[in-house]
């Protein structure tokens, strides 16, 4: 089976990496970073807003279950991409929208599903479209997080409510 990667910054990556990890054809999510200016870079540097980077995920799936369109479709709606270096309470450059492209079949239908979500918003969009440098793995701890954290205020009040919605709108394309 062939595999491809997407890498998809939306906000906090707990969030996406939930969603995502949800779909039919998604074989792993890697929260991690990517976009900025050091090599490595970790949490706590990050969550400073002053590396560049962006909280993303690195959705690792199989094109024959779920395609790289169809990723990005569901990522506009499970995002506010109208909403410049913020989502929800998460501030900073690091919630950014941005789709990290890996080459120019990615780049093409990026920019193609950016301009039919522009449609359906009322607001003009802010998401980045930016060739990938690099993607740096999160720490461990946050592999899963939301699985493992269902407790943690966080997780209740912002992801919870976030994933019944996702779940909601994509039934047919959920893992059984």
């Amino acid at each position: 089976m062939a595999e491809e990667t997407a890498i998809l910054g939306g906000g906090c990556f707990w969030c996406l990496e939930a969603i995502f990890g949800d779909l039919k054809g998604v074989r792993k999510v890697n929260p991690g970073y990517a976009g900025g200016l050091i090599p490595n870079p970790t949490y706590q540097q990050v969550s400073r807003g002053d590396t560049g980077h962006a909280e993303v995920v690195q959705v690792v799936f199989n094109p024959e279950t779920i395609s790289f369109r169809e990723l990005l479709e569901i990522f506009f709606s499970v995002h506010d991409p109208t909403t410049l270096n913020r989502q929800g309470n998460d501030v900073g450059s690091q919630y950014r929208s941005v789709i990290f492209y890996q080459n120019e079949v990615q780049k093409d239908q990026a920019e193609e599903v950016t301009e039919e979500a522009a449609l359906l918003w009322p607001d003009p969009l802010v998401t980045e479209l930016e060739p990938l440098k690099d993607f740096y793995p999160a720490e461990p701890y946050h592999r899963n997080y939301f699985h493992l954290n269902k407790e943690q205020n966080y997780c209740r009040f912002v992801i919870a409510p976030k994933l019944a919605a996702f779940r909601g709108k994509f039934a047919s394309k959920l893992r059984s």
